[in-house]
């Protein structure tokens, strides 16, 4: 079992070995992986992640819908609201089908939306693995747009999975707390948990990394 204290260790190290920069640098987890044969397909993560302790640059939610939820959508923090209408007018525009898919991280659809989200975005949508959570009409789309804020995906078919932890400006022990919740999680999803751990490195975004063994971390 990975433990924190030694994952606090390896984030204090790779603050301490950063190099400052004029803007605001992201901690970032890599998940280094072994004995899993990925050319036999035994690996397949993809999953959403809810941070224990959120970033102030949260992830950008993009919600997909009509009538009542579209508005209730708008009147709360989500990053885009589009009207299903819209997904027509880019259908067969691929530069403007790519640049909606790019610029956010989770996308919340109407589940009367699916389908033509599916023809028009999901050639886009799918190899990014964002498809969109359908909701209905009277789902509680503020708290849905409020907890996907707090999310970072990470996905992978090879022997390294890198997602972000957080804010250069945030403790050191939420840091480690958000890398042990993505390890976890991860670990949960390989075929011989945490066998199949061979190390992690964390570092800021634009620094020097900074591993850590498996061996190490428990």
């Amino acid at each position: 079992m990975v433990k924190s204290q030694p994952i606090i260790d390896t984030v204090k190290k790779a603050r301490s070995v950063s190099t400052k920069r004029k803007f605001k640098q992201s901690f970032e987890l890599v998940i280094n992986l072994k004995d899993i044969d990925v050319k036999k397909n035994q690996l397949n993560v993809n999953e959403t992640i809810f941070l224990p302790n959120p970033p102030q640059n949260t992830s950008k939610v993009c919600v997909i819908a009509s009538g009542d939820l579209s508005l209730r959508a708008g009147k709360s923090d989500a990053d885009q609201v589009l009207e299903i209408d819209k997904i027509d007018e880019i259908s067969g525009d691929k530069r403007s089908a790519r640049k909606i898919v790019n610029s956010y991280d989770f996308f919340l659809a109407e589940t009367s939306a699916m389908s033509k989200i599916g023809k028009v975005l999901g050639k886009f949508l799918g190899p990014k693995g964002r498809m969109p959570l359908p909701i209905t009409q009277t789902s509680p789309i503020e708290n849905l747009i409020s907890k996907y804020k707090t999310a970072v995906r990470i996905r992978g078919r090879t022997l390294s999975l890198a997602t972000k932890l957080g804010d250069e400006d945030m403790d050191d022990e939420k840091i480690a707390e958000n890398a042990l919740s993505v390890i976890n999680t991860v670990t949960s999803k390989l075929p011989n948990n945490e066998n199949n751990l061979k190390g992690f490195v964390i570092k800021l975004s634009m620094s020097p990394p900074v591993s850590i063994s498996a061996q190490e971390a428990s």
